[in-house]
């Protein structure tokens, strides 16, 4: 009696197994799944009920359940090749790479010239950190299958991590990773080898913010400024950007061209006109230009932005004072005074400002306060300060 139950368990057992087998092939693998369970019920040590069930629980994304299974079939059968390889992929798959190393480098000595097992090693050792290992393991998988993007992908992103930016740029290239090679031109500049990262940025023609930076190394490198020029108004004739507006404004400057860089600040003004900085670079560019009152106006609004900024009242108050309007200067150098952050120019600035307001024991005062300032540092001015001082003296002592 006892036999013949167990000859009735072992067909049923395999009739649950041959029907999840055909559930599996038509791609119905919530339908296997009751029926693997029913046969590894029947017989705990099937290690093809074990391992099908874990394919149907991995192919629902059930994993935990599945790495469980799999394990199952490693404890029953030790060294299976395709329970190792899937192991270690569903451990890759669910962000456990450290514990994928094992079964994955079984695997792999098992079949050393198979891609896949190779592959996910690989990647399981660069997620966990192992760079060098990851680098040296999707080398192997590339001479296994030289055409294979995924790993020279994999390889040149190890590469990076290790700090082989040349290398890293090579397999990038071989790799068709256009976004990953341009994201690689920063690192070279932190690097030092602006160099290579101009070579990047050239490579990329399309590339509104690639022609940018293009241009704003073209201009640190010095040189023929034209190019950069040429290579900004590209970029931003692409893209109408803040900061390409700026750089394009610096490298007008740079070439001599003050209306066209005059052109781009206010466009830029225009664009942010919340920007502080900004604001300062187009009443500076006015400034230079002897446009006082509209340069008046630009450091008005920078004052506004940034009401306790000592370099947008001190440039403020000078261009009022420079234009004569010597009330509205004194109010700004009053701002200044009242910020605690006087330095010897506003003595000065104020001390004639004082003098064309015809006050003149105050301006004495501030010519004095200049004097004990500066120090030496301004000879030209401290020349004047004393001879004005003795003329109001004089002026003084004959009333």
């Amino acid at each position: 009696m006892g036999f013949l139950l167990a000859a009735v368990l072992v067909l049923a057992q395999q009739d649950f197994l041959a029907e999840a087998l055909k559930a599996l092939d038509a791609n119905q693998p919530a339908v296997a799944e009751p029926l693997l369970r029913k046969a590894v019920a029947a017989d705990a040590t099937d290690v093809e009920a074990h391992f099908n069930l874990a394919l149907a629980l991995s192919l629902q994304r059930k994993d935990p359940e599945a790495v469980s299974e799999l394990r199952k079939v490693l404890e029953l059968k030790p060294g299976l090749y395709e329970a190792d390889l899937n192991l270690g992929i569903l451990l890759v798959r669910d962000k456990e790479p450290t514990a994928a190393i094992a079964p994955l480098k079984e695997a792999v000595e098992a079949k050393p010239k198979e891609f896949r097992p190779n592959l996910y090693l690989a990647q399981a050792m660069f997620d966990s950190g192992d760079f060098a290992g990851a680098e040296h393991q999707f080398a192997a998988t590339v001479e296994i299958d030289p055409k294979a993007t995924a790993a020279v992908l994999g390889q040149a992103r190890a590469l990076f991590k290790l700090g082989k930016l040349p290398e890293s740029a090579e397999k990038f290239r071989a790799a068709g990773a256009r976004d990953e090679l341009l994201a690689l031109a920063p690192a070279f500049e932190q690097a030092g080898d602006k160099v290579a990262a101009i070579a990047i940025y050239k490579e990329f023609p399309e590339n509104a913010g690639a022609r940018q930076r293009l241009g704003e190394l073209q201009l640190d490198a010095g040189g023929n400024t034209a190019d950069a020029v040429a290579t900004l108004e590209d970029a931003v004739k692409r893209n109408p950007t803040t900061a390409g507006r700026m750089s394009l404004a610096d490298a007008y400057r740079l070439n001599k061209q003050p209306d066209k860089m005059l052109d781009q600040l206010q466009l830029a003004a225009a664009g942010d006109p919340g920007n502080f900085e900004i604001r300062m670079a187009l009443g500076r560019a006015l400034r230079d230009g002897r446009k006082l009152v509209p340069a008046s106006l630009q450091f008005q609004a920078a004052t506004k932005l940034q009401p306790d900024s000592p370099a947008a009242w001190n440039e403020l108050a000078s261009v009022l004072v420079i234009g004569e309007n010597y009330v509205e200067g004194l109010a700004a150098l009053d701002h200044v005074r009242a910020l605690g952050k006087e330095i010897p120019g506003d003595f000065f600035l104020r001390a004639i400002t004082l003098d064309r307001l015809k006050m003149k024991p105050q301006a004495i005062a501030a010519y004095q306060q200049f004097l004990d300032a500066d120090k030496g540092a301004h000879q030209d001015q401290e020349f004047q300060a004393r001879q004005r001082i003795r003329i109001i003296e004089n002026e003084l002592k004959k009333k």
